[in-house]
């Protein structure tokens, strides 16, 4: 399938469907990334009382997870540009099976640390490979969408996961379900062995790269080095909520285990909605930090709230849904941000540096809101989720007024 030039659309139905594809086959990863955030987090109380250990010790996992994802991101970004996504993708979602698949069989607190390495290496392959191979693959006038339905396969995979891990825990005990979660890793891995043609993305960006801009690019912008900073306060912003509501509601609401869980599958759905949501508004505006600006204010008066009062269990599970709509409304303008920040034929590179902010706000969330809980202060799980949508608020409107005084890096439908 040829790739696209600068300016043009995908009109013959061959390559309508080459779109397809690329929008399934990167948006079932992508949904399996986002499970494997999750597959630790609803196990905690289980693992605490099977591993004798507090929420510090079990958030050091996600810490390990995050740390060494940040430190590799960026490389794996060099990487795709320079060998092709396809086959870092597939190596990066075998890597991660594995690394459940054998925590599953070794259910131990010191190989959870080790899996917890292995897998921030596999997770730091997702983002720039498949938003390079996006990039490379759809038409500009349907690229937010494009953006959108990938996050929202994403977010899926998040919003699944602790019904999923609990389900089967409860049924087959919790190795079983480890074991699961990286099974769906390497079968997600198997159709993208057998399409090759995705590999010539990566030969597409390397073209591009020495014909528009030459052997050098920079990429450290202010622009660029400001989108880092928005993607670590989202981080710490969500994180606390995706990886510590059970364990907040539960011990300081009075909210049973199950009516937890159900409040962050709650905001999980509703953010992949959301995100459905968002890609129609990503493609309508160029003001996409506005955008994101506006919807994560809400958002912050929606979780404060939960923080001040004492809500009931089915307020909660409301505003929380409501929380997550917004919260997944703004993905596509940030993905649109990043887009708009690349080089020609960098995407990979930049999406690498610029996500590296979600791990380094992984870095510091788990241990943070683990010592908040250790605190017996679970209300400020919330309370400090809250203070750091706030400051996203700032960056996102800083970054767009930047922006519009800024040449952008990614011209319009770019060879990438």
């Amino acid at each position: 399938m040829a790739l696209r030039s600068a300016g043009e659309p995908f009109t013959r139905p061959e390559e309508r469907r080459g779109e397809g594809k690329a929008i399934v086959l990167i948006s079932c990863a992508h949904l399996i990334s986002h499970l494997y955030y999750l597959v630790l987090p609803p196990l905690f109380p289980l693992l605490k009382e099977r591993f004798g250990v507090g929420y510090i010790e079990l958030g050091l996992a996600l810490t390990l997870f995050n740390i060494v994802s940040a430190f590799t991101q960026a490389p794996m970004g060099f990487l795709v540009d320079r060998i092709g996504s396809r086959r870092v993708l597939i190596a990066g979602l075998c890597l991660g099976g594995f690394g459940w698949i054998s925590l599953g069989f070794n259910l131990t607190y010191n190989w959870m640390l080790v899996v917890g390495v292995l897998g921030g290496i596999a997770n730091s392959v997702y983002h720039p490979a498949d938003y390079a191979i996006l990039s490379a693959r759809i038409a500009e006038t349907r690229i937010g969408r494009a953006f959108s339905i990938h996050t929202f396969a994403g977010f899926l995979g998040g919003a699944i996961a602790p019904g999923m891990m609990l389900l089967i825990a409860a049924t087959a005990g919790v190795p079983a379900a480890l074991i699961t979660a990286g099974v769906l890793g390497v079968l997600a891995a198997v159709p993208l062995m057998l399409s090759p043609d995705l590999d010539t993305a990566g030969h597409a960006q390397r073209a591009a790269a020495a014909s528009v801009v030459g052997p050098k690019i920079r990429l450290l912008t202010p622009a660029v080095l400001n989108l880092t900073l928005f993607f670590t306060l989202l981080s710490l912003s969500s994180g606390g909520i995706q990886s510590y509501t059970a364990a907040a509601l539960t011990s300081g609401y009075g909210v049973s285990l199950s009516s937890a869980n159900l409040a962050l599958t709650a905001f999980l759905l509703l953010s992949a909605f959301g995100v459905l949501a968002g890609g129609f508004v990503a493609d309508m505006t160029r003001r996409h930090g506005d955008v994101a600006a506006a919807s994560y204010a809400v958002c912050a008066a929606l979780t404060l709230a939960i923080a001040v009062f004492s809500p009931g269990a089915a307020l909660i599970t409301a505003l929380m849904g409501l929380s997550g709509f917004l919260s997944g409304m703004i993905s596509p303008s940030r993905d649109m941000l990043v887009r708009r920040a690349a080089p020609p034929g960098a995407a990979g590179r930049v999406f690498g540096i610029v996500t590296t902010g979600f791990n380094i706000g992984g870095t510091i969330g788990p241990i943070l809101f683990g010592w908040i809980m250790d605190r017996g202060e679970p209300r400020w799980i919330f309370g400090v989720s809250a203070a750091f949508m706030l400051a996203t608020v700032v960056i996102a409107l800083f970054g767009e007024r930047q922006t519009r005084t800024e040449p952008m890096g990614n011209v319009p439908a770019a060879a990438e």
